[in-house]
């Protein structure tokens, strides 16, 4: 078979990008997450619901804490781009409002709706207005962390490099990152089965591959992946943790052994989990 990337044909390639295909238990830990998040809602009192934008899918749950002036968490889901909500992610609310610091999840369209593009434009839209509107709510406007899981790693990022002077923000609107698990460049991806249903182009891939845009940088970030992850996001995430390290970016490389990429960001929602407590840490609240 001809290699279509590095030494993948089309059909290893398709399956290097298809994370079910590595993770024989994906069903269940979904359903898991779910109910972890229905817990973690009524312990909580559920959040309250903004919008910060202008259609009826752009509002995001806010999970509040105590302590005045605190940093904020905002968590971006997965779910390759066209699936997720943000319901099914306050399984890790009580890890960061216990520890004192808001926890944000923002709902956004699918891409079949509203392209890559306009993903990412709803993400960032989501983060400007918790950078605007933090002081209503008990918030450090200057303590924002971006936090994102696999689709959601790849959105993080893209709010990573945001020039947030376009928006009329300062530069410095976000305080670090974390990418769990994503998609960084996006030239494989675009050869991937994944062009059935990501409307991808030349400007889409060059724009919306966080990567080649590290320029723009202006806080740590910190990479994590599982070991039995597929070896696409593997490399991915080893790519990006490198390119960060030689700009002086990186806080650290977390590979968590033993964990698919469908477990791995269940150690969000404990204080001493893997991921849990690294977040916290770079929060400066471990």
């Amino acid at each position: 078979m001809a290699k279509v990337f590095l030494d993948y044909d089309q059909a290893a390639l398709d399956r290097a990008y298809d994370q079910p295909a590595w993770a024989s238990n994906m069903r269940q830990v979904l359903a898991r997450r779910a109910l972890a998040s229905d817990a973690a809602r009524s312990r909580l009192g559920g959040p309250r619901t903004f919008a910060y934008g202008a259609t009826p899918i752009e509002t995001l749950d806010l999970y509040s804490t105590t302590r005045s002036n605190a940093p904020i968490a905002v968590f971006l889901h997965g779910g390759a781009w066209r699936g997720g909500h943000a319901r099914d992610a306050a399984y890790a609310a009580e890890t960061f409002v216990h520890a004192g610091a808001h926890y944000v999840v923002p709902e956004f369209a699918t891409v079949m709706e509203v392209g890559l593009d306009g993903m990412a434009l709803q993400v960032r839209r989501a983060v400007a207005w918790v950078a605007k509107n933090a002081p209503t709510f008990g918030g450090d406007p200057g303590r924002i962390h971006v936090i994102g899981h696999s689709s959601g790693g790849h959105l993080a990022a893209t709010a990573l490099v945001t020039d947030w002077n376009d928006v009329g923000l300062g530069a410095d609107v976000v305080s670090g990152g974390v990418c769990i698990s994503g998609m960084f460049d996006l030239y494989p991806v675009r050869l991937s089965a994944r062009s059935a249903y990501v409307r991808f182009d030349d400007r889409i891939e060059s724009d919306l591959s966080p990567l080649r845009h590290l320029a723009r940088l202006r806080c740590p970030v910190m990479v994590a992946y599982g070991d039995q992850e597929s070896p696409e996001f593997q490399r991915q995430s080893s790519e990006l943790a490198r390119a960060l390290e030689s700009r002086g970016r990186l806080d650290r490389l977390i590979v968590g052994l033993g964990y698919n990429h469908f477990e791995l960001p269940e150690t969000l929602a404990s204080p001493y989990g893997l991921l849990g407590r690294a977040a916290l840490e770079q929060m400066k609240l471990a």
